[in-house]
Order: C-alpha cells, then sequence, then structure tokens
C-alpha cells in the first residue's frame, strides 16, 4: 500500500530538530602530522622558550655594542676575532672587551657578547675585523623567549589547526595534540537500481552508478565528519535493516539517500518508526522534499533524497552545520555575494525553494546570475552551478534584471572565464581546454542562440541550418561532415536517407535543438519533395525518428551496442570509434558572441584560437573557416 508524506514541516522546524540530535563529542589525541583541519579540543601553554637562547638573526660578528661605540664608514674600529659559532652549536668561547666571535644565523650567541654586527658592514684581514658601524645592546638577536614563553598561552580550545597554527605547535615539541573528535557518520545509499562505481553496469536494466555516496562522504568530510560508507542496499526491507544496524551501532550519525519517499518500495520510513522514532517525513522545500529525520535505534538519523542534486542541497543546508558544530568548528561564513536576474524566473509551488544558479559577469563586469536547473537526477548541475538563491514560498516570480543573493557553494566559486552554450562538437571540446576556466553547455544550437538573445552566454555555438537572427559578433568557425554512423563494414548496405526511410531500418536520431538534427530535417525536406510527399510522410516511415540522444557520440554508441541499425552523427566520432560512415554532406558550425562581452578575456582567447589553423589537424571531417 502506498504511503502518502506526512505533513510537510517548514525548513526551520526541521533545522531545530537536527540542532537538537546528539551526534559525538569528546576528545582524541592526533599525531601532528594529522592534526590540519582539526580543532583543539583544550588550551595549548608553551612548556619551554622558544627559542629557548638567545639567537643570532643575521651572519655577522657577536661583540659588545659598547666597543663598537662611534664606529662608521670614515672611522671604523678594529677588534679581534677570537673564534666561531655556527647555528646548532654550542659556544666554546665568549666575547671579552676588544674582541668579536664570528656568527651564523641562528647561532647562540656567546657569553660576553649584546650585539651582532651584520657582516656587510665589516671586512676581515687574517684575526682583524674592522667594524664600520656602531651597534645598541640587542641589536641583530633575539632573545630566549622573544617567540613564546615558557607559561605563555599560546593556543586556546576551539582553534581550528591550520599549518601556521601546526608549525607553532611544532616549535613547542609537540607531536601530538588533543583536538575534538570527529562525528563517525554511516553513509548508505540504498535502491535496486545503483551499482557501484567501477562495477559493470547494465543500463537496459535501468542501472545507474551511485552518486551520493562518494558525494556525501566528500561532504562529510568537509564538514568535519569521518565518512563510513557502508555497502549499497536494494530495496529488501530485511537486507536495509541489517546494514542500518551495523551502522547505527558504529556511527554517531546515520545518513541514507533513497527510500525516503512514499513508494511501494520506500522502506527506511517504516524502518525508522519501527525501530527507532521518525521525528519528521517531509519537508516543504524544493529540492528535497522527501527528507526523513529521527533515530534509527538510540543513533541519529537523517534521510536525504536520493536524486543527487537533492540529496547534496539539503546536505548543505540542514546536515552539514550540524557536523561542523559537532566537530568543533564554528559555522562556515556563507560566502554571499548579489547579481541580478539573467533571465525571468516564474515559481509557484507554495514552498521554500533552492534554486541552483551558475555565475556570468558581462562586458561591463556586471555579474548576472541564471538559472542551473536540469532535475534533481541530473548530476552535471552539481558543478554547472556556482551556488543557490533561495526563493521564499510566497515568491511566484524573479524578473530580468533584479538583483538577488547568491550563496556561492565554497568560498573560492568565480564566474567562469567563458560561457558558452550550444551544439556539442568534438573540436570545440578541444578549444575549450585550452582556455582558463571555461564552463561550456552543450544545450543544442537553437537553445545557445535562445540563450544568446536572452544575455546569458558570452558566447553561442550553432551548427546546420539553424536560424541565426540574433544580435551577435560573429567570431570564426569550422566545417564538419556529418552523415549515418554504421557498424564496420556498413552491414546493412545504408547509401543514403532513402535507405533509412525504405528499408524500415533502426534509427537513433538527435534532439530537436541539435544542429545536427535540423540538418537532417533538412536533408527529409529535400527528399520529400523530390518524391512529391509531405516530410511527416517519410519521418513516420523512419523506425526510430523520434528516438533521440543528447550528444553526438551517443547515438553511435547504441548502434556498436546493437540497439539501432544507424546513429545519427559526425566522420569525426566514426573515425574515433572504428565505425562505417554514410556521408550526407558537410555543415558549418558558428561560434557567435555578444557584443557587448567580445572584449572579455575568455572570448578573445577564444577568437585567437579559431584563427590558428592547426586546430583541427589531428579530427577528421573538420576543416576551420572564417
Amino acid at each position: 500500500m502506498r504511503k502518502e508524506f506526512r505533513d510537510l514541516a517548514e525548513p526551520e522546524t526541521v533545522a531545530e530538530l537536527i540542532s537538537d540530535l546528539d551526534i559525538g563529542g569528546g576528545t582524541e589525541d592526533v599525531p601532528l602530522t594529522e592534526a590540519r583541519g582539526r580543532v583543539l579540543a583544550e588550551r595549548i601553554d608553551a612548556d619551554l622558550d622558544v627559542p629557548g637562547f638567545d639567537r643570532s638573526n643575521v651572519d655577522g660578528y657577536a661583540v659588545r655594542a659598547k666597543d663598537t661605540f662611534g664606529a662608521s664608514e670614515g672611522d671604523p674600529v678594529e677588534l679581534e676575532q677570537v673564534g666561531r659559532v655556527d647555528a646548532g652549536e654550542r659556544p666554546d668561547v665568549s666575547v671579552e672587551s676588544g674582541t668579536v666571535v664570528e656568527i651564523a644565523t641562528g647561532g647562540v650567541v656567546p657569553p660576553g657578547a649584546d650585539a651582532v654586527v651584520m657582516v656587510e658592514r665589516t671586512s676581515r684581514e687574517n684575526n682583524t675585523v674592522t667594524v664600520r658601524t656602531s651597534v645598541a645592546p640587542g641589536d641583530s638577536i633575539m632573545v630566549a623567549g622573544a617567540d613564546v614563553a615558557a607559561g605563555q598561552r599560546t593556543l586556546g580550545p576551539d582553534t581550528e589547526l591550520t599549518s601556521r597554527e601546526i608549525g607553532l605547535l611544532s616549535a613547542l615539541g609537540l607531536d601530538s595534540v588533543p583536538v575534538r573528535a570527529e562525528p563517525t557518520v554511516g553513509i548508505l545509499s540504498t535502491g535496486d537500481e545503483l551499482v557501484a562505481p567501477g562495477e559493470t553496469l547494465d543500463s537496459d536494466a535501468g542501472q545507474i552508478y551511485d552518486v551520493n555516496s562518494h558525494t556525501i562522504a566528500a561532504s562529510v568530510a568537509e564538514a568535519g565528519g569521518d565518512p563510513e560508507v557502508y555497502p549499497i542496499v536494494g530495496d529488501d526491507f530485511e537486507a536495509m535493516k541489517r546494514v542500518l544496524t551495523d551502522a547505527a551501532t558504529d556511527s554517531d550519525l546515520v545518513l541514507t539517500s533513497g527510500s525516503t519517499s512514499a513508494g511501494a518500495a520506500d522502506h527506511i520510513y517504516q524502518l525508522i518508526d519501527d525501530h527507532g522514532e521518525l521525528l519528521r517525513h517531509g519537508v516543504a522545500v524544493k529540492p528535497g522534499k522527501p527528507m526523513l529525520v529521527g533515530r534509527f535505534e538510540a543513533t541519529p538519523y537523517i534521510g536525504l533524497p536520493g536524486f543527487p542534486v537533492s540529496a547534496l542541497t539539503i546536505f548543505r543546508h540542514f546536515v552539514a552545520p550540524k557536523i561542523r558544530d559537532a566537530a568543533g568548528k564554528p559555522p562556515r561564513k556563507r560566502e554571499q555575494i548579489s547579481g541580478e536576474m539573467a533571465v525571468t524566473e516564474r515559481y509557484k509551488e507554495g514552498r521554500t525553494r533552492l534554486m541552483p544558479v551558475g555565475l556570468v559577469e558581462d562586458g561591463d563586469g556586471n555579474l548576472l546570475v541564471y538559472p542551473v536547473d536540469k532535475g534533481s537526477g541530473a548530476t552535471t548541475s552539481l558543478v554547472d552551478a556556482d551556488g543557490i538563491v533561495e526563493l521564499a514560498p510566497e515568491t511566484e516570480q524573479l524578473d530580468t534584471g533584479q538583483e538577488v543573493t547568491v550563496t556561492l557553494f565554497s568560498a573560492d566559486v568565480r564566474p567562469p572565464g567563458l560561457l558558452g552554450i550550444g551544439e556539442d562538437d568534438p573540436l570545440l571540446s578541444r578549444l575549450l581546454d585550452k582556455l582558463d576556466a571555461p564552463r561550456y553547455l552543450p544545450l543544442g544550437s537553437r537553445e545557445g542562440l535562445r540563450r544568446l538573445r536572452n544575455g546569458i552566454p558570452d558566447v553561442a555555438v550553432a551548427a546546420g541550418p539553424t536560424e541565426r537572427e540574433v544580435a551577435a559578433v560573429e567570431l570564426g568557425g569550422w566545417s564538419r561532415e556529418w552523415g549515418l554512423l554504421v557498424p564496420a563494414g556498413n552491414p546493412e548496405d545504408i547509401t543514403s536517407i532513402a535507405d533509412v526511410v525504405d528499408d524500415s531500418l533502426r534509427l537513433v536520431n538527435r534532439g530537436r535543438q541539435s544542429g545536427l538534427r535540423a540538418s537532417f530535417d533538412a536533408a527529409i525536406e529535400d527528399l520529400a519533395q523530390q518524391r512529391g510527399t509531405d516530410q511527416s510522410a517519410l519521418t513516420d516511415a523512419i523506425n526510430g525518428y523520434t528516438l533521440t540522444a543528447q550528444a553526438y557520440e551517443s547515438p553511435p554508441r547504441r548502434v556498436l551496442a546493437g540497439k539501432a541499425d544507424a546513429g545519427l552523427g559526425l566522420r569525426a566520432t566514426a573515425d574515433r570509434l572504428d565505425m562505417g560512415f554514410v556521408s550526407l554532406g558537410t555543415q558549418s558550425v558558428g561560434v557567435l558572441a555578444a557584443p557587448d562581452r567580445v572584449e572579455k578575456p575568455g572570448v578573445a582567447a577564444l577568437e585567437a584560437l579559431l584563427s590558428e589553423d592547426d586546430s583541427a589537424t589531428d579530427l577528421a571531417g573538420v576543416t576551420l573557416s572564417d
């Protein structure tokens, strides 16, 4: 029986529930080599002077300062050298009136000396040292305890240890330190469809690689926790119970992802109800509604949604602050910046929305914000977005030009050096590799041009007979050979589109946004005119015309897997995959820049690359064009 969601809790209520969970405490000693990023559990006082001796700060001569009084370039004094002290050496000589001792940087100042003269202000002949400057007592000497004095409070409790603090602890001679214990977080992904990365994937059975285990484990470590990843569990009640029991026994907090909604195979909420306490099921946010908070047996438990974007968003917003607190780390400063919406965004779902967004600068350096939302199941949203814009439940629309506050995913997030949207292409991928911090969204030619008209990207890449009426500056481009990719040897003896139409051959097409699809449709229209029929009559006759794939390598890979007889694609791809190729023509690929952004360094760098004739020398079927 399908169970409905319980009343959705307000985000503030869920945050309070999680704040009240007890997920750790205590201290432990760790070696200094493992202390970076940990938090001191108690005050550290120095039990020795640093340095523990009067130390020379320069190479030179240890002297009695009064022996140099009145010395100058024009009226130097001559003193007798009676010895030398190197760093790490106990002095075996003292400085008497009229004498000096040569000393190295870091050397122990010998008895009798109260200053050091830099070697640059002296000269020596045999054992006679000529001093051409006067010095005062203490000059060029670090006295014992000047850095750290014995008994001094050096570091307080709750200090997060960086390389600087570890350097100080090393100077005190400590090889281990007491730190706050990191909460152990058991991480468990659930679902029959999940396969661990590195194992064989059966896509025909609907399997996907487990993203959440690694993503959440890395996020736990970033927050200061100690992640422990457990094996994937399918939608089996007893197996889920066993692994949850193991995780709860060994962890301060258990995190699961998946099986949190109300489907027949979603058992987690029932297990928590039966073997612990389910405090909340569902939160009024998007993404992330199917969230659980409770205890499994006595161990705090949080259930994250299964989709990666939802899981990571909920973790960052609700769970990471709790782990940081348990690890003794202060709340992370929410790095926030302001920008203007590049497009209008409508929203009418009546719950808090945590909207992933990307950043881009316009030609004047103003920060623009655009939504990045491919759905909660799209893992590329994790890297295509730079932060979150939080929309209150009553917000129905964000207007173009409206100022919004973006909470960045991290303090080091910066807008990309170049933002491009449009056609995917192997040559373009190579060009992007040569640019500094580019971001490219391969959404197709039509979508690239649409978004360029809306003022989002720096450049759009468009291929084929796509409508290009948009205010833009053509940076350059290339031509590429396109056609049908078939198994090696072309077993179906395909020679043209007509063969695909007439012989009921299985085809994998490209989506409507693709420039390849535009050229393919134009070729079908030409064939329809030759035959005196409608284009729709021919497309209806093509087995698989509506079966589309997103990227330029997807159709041929389905052909290689035996799922189709032909796939729409490029000669360059056929050569790379050792496939047969039926040429249907060439198409131009153009790179168009927003007029106000042609001076941006990333745009200028791309234009320069497009003018280099050697950029495509190793890609078959591609020719650069003006």
